[in-house]
């Protein structure tokens, strides 16, 4: 990482050494928890609770976002996690709850932080493009449109391609730990492909609260900054 000369050439070492770490504390953690549904849930709270301060990091946005942000990653995975249970597609169970639920939380951080650093340099890149429309009487969520876009199929992309490319490019997770917990290619085909379904779910409602919240900027950035330093407006400023 010193060689490539990365501007934080530390951070990935440091998430190694964490992911053991945490991987540990995981392991001691789960025979107690993954057999109580009530302790699964709570879990669950946690890993939220996790995503909500990675994306509040990463975004830089004042600490009133906080809310906002544990709420979408809250919602987006809930409402897909909800679907894929009440419907059987997967059963009912602390220990499939806990699993199907982790994927999908992590998944919705992930496209959480790309939508909110793409969208930041966009509206860098193409400031002369929205002042533009402003400047004939768009409002700010119609002239933040194609940036808005632009940042979010950006964020859906790793979801997407892996989703694509899964049997052929990679051997994802739940497909792989299905199979070594004992249960056949095809059962585990349809437990990959239920998730799968469920992290795509998951994804475009967070890009949805993230143009929501974002996608109407009232002041423009003069130089690329963190999203949250963009002014921004809610619903009733996009009107």
């Amino acid at each position: 990482m010193l060689a490539l000369r990365l501007e934080h050439p530390w951070l990935q070492p440091w998430a190694v050494v964490r992911a053991v770490v945490q991987l540990a504390i995981l392991t001691v953690i789960l025979n107690g928890v993954i057999s109580n549904g009530w302790f699964v849930l709570a879990f669950l709270l946690v890993m939220a609770s996790a995503a909500t301060w990675v994306i509040y990091r990463r975004l830089r946005v004042s600490a009133h976002y906080l809310p906002f942000l544990f709420g979408t990653v809250a919602v987006s995975s809930a409402l897909p996690m909800l679907i894929v249970f009440s419907t059987g597609g997967v059963a009912f169970t602390p220990r499939y709850l806990l699993a199907v639920g982790g994927i999908i939380i992590g998944n919705a951080m992930t496209v959480s932080t790309l939508m909110g650093r793409s969208l930041g340099a966009l509206l860098v890149s193409q400031r002369d493009e929205l002042e533009a429309w402003l400047s004939v009487g768009a409002t700010p969520r119609r002239s933040a449109q194609r940036a808005v876009r632009s940042a979010a199929s950006t964020a859906l992309i790793p979801s997407t391609d892996q989703t694509r490319t899964t049997g052929i490019v990679t051997l994802p997770g739940a497909f792989v730990g299905a199979v070594f917990a004992g249960a056949s290619p095809l059962q585990a085909a349809e437990f990959q492909m239920v998730v799968l379904a469920a992290i795509l779910a998951a994804g475009a409602l967070t890009v949805a609260s993230f143009t929501w919240m974002f996608g109407a900027p009232v002041l423009l950035p003069l130089v690329e900054s963190p999203l949250g330093r963009v002014s921004v407006a809610r619903r009733d400023a996009a009107r």
